[in-house]
């Protein structure tokens, strides 16, 4: 029987800077706090599944330079349990990093990303052979430049994929909220070969056409609609389409389920960087443990909020238990109307 996750992707050493407030172009903003951590879709949610306490196997796939962060990156790997035998170390580039700076006031985050290492993964690093996981994550599409580019007509992630799946993994994907064109031509295609899509709000309208919000708030009906649309678009199981407010979820049985988002007081956000990622992990935990999909989102939100205490990826994130706790002394937003 299978079990565990796999993930592979996009491997980022974040240098978190938390700034007192955005400037203007030209204009000069105060460094308040930093640090380094973990970044990039599959290294946050292994940690993060690693720091909610999963009990299964948990394995990455990806490239890393030969350098410093590169040994660091397989090193924290085997530090959190996760197995880093397909973590390749190449030499044509270096680890891929990311600037995240952080605003005080807002708690809102902007990424100045080297591509590194990262622009060299292909579909030839993967190997479904060499494992027994249940869930093969993928991420972040858009940021991946070999899987990201056309072969015979359709992105090259979509083979990927699609051994995944024949190997008898359920595939899911995240992509990353870039502001251009290429959606259509890069996401879009793959999405029939995807068990498990998870979603931004930016990136559900970049997919779908369909605005999620009516004078400035999220509409409930334009978030439905826009899920089926996804649905609709191929993805085979789950479209999960999350936001600050809420997630919702919908299948492709014609199950709809809605879970708000925990109250988190402004004053005591760190950072929102990581948080859909630290949703993500906790989603797939319950479905790799097969829980109802009320409870997998009850504890994404849970673990999202969690992570905004912390202005890294992960460190924030803690045991399912204490997440949950959280979310049950500090309540939810209201559901969208």
């Amino acid at each position: 029987m299978r079990s565990g996750v796999i993930a592979g992707g996009n491997w980022i050493v974040d240098r978190v800077k938390t700034i007192d407030r955005w400037p203007s172009q030209d204009a000069l903003a105060s460094i308040v706090r930093e640090s380094v951590g973990n970044g990039g879709s599959p290294y946050n949610v292994l940690v993060d599944l690693a720091r909610l306490g999963a009990d299964f196997p948990l394995a990455g796939v990806g490239l890393v330079g030969d350098d410093e962060d590169g040994r660091a990156i397989v090193s924290n790997c085997r530090a959190h349990g996760i197995d880093p035998t397909q973590l390749r170390i190449t030499a044509k580039a270096p680890t891929s990093y990311t600037d995240v700076m952080t605003a005080a006031d807002t708690g809102r985050r902007t990424f100045f990303h080297r591509r590194g290492a990262n622009s060299h993964l292909g579909e030839d690093h993967f190997d479904f052979t060499r494992t027994t996981a249940r869930i093969f994550h993928l991420g972040y599409l858009l940021l991946l430049d070999q899987l990201d580019r056309i072969v015979d007509g359709r992105p090259a992630a979509c083979k990927v994929l699609e051994r995944a799946r024949s190997a008898g993994l359920l595939a899911s994907i995240d992509c990353v909220s870039e502001d251009g064109e290429r959606f259509q031509k890069t996401v879009a295609p793959v999405l029939p070969y995807v068990d498990i899509l998870f979603a931004n709000d930016f990136e559900t309208e970049k997919l779908t056409g369909i605005s999620l919000r009516v004078d400035d708030r999220i509409g409930a009906t334009q978030v439905a609609l826009a899920g089926r649309n996804l649905l609709r678009r191929g993805v085979q199981s789950w479209a999960i389409v999350h936001f600050p407010e809420a997630v919702y979820a919908c299948s492709i049985t014609g199950e709809e389920v809605w879970q708000p988002s925990v109250r988190v007081a402004r004053d005591d956000i760190a950072g929102a960087a990581g948080a859909g990622d630290a949703l993500a992990a906790a989603v797939l935990m319950g479905i790799h443990q097969g829980w109802a999909m009320a409870d997998c989102l009850r504890l994404g939100v849970a673990a999202a909020a969690m992570s905004l205490y912390h202005p890294s990826c992960s460190e924030g994130v803690k045991s399912a238990g204490e997440c949950l706790a959280l979310a049950r002394r500090l309540g939810y937003q209201p559901v969208p109307a």
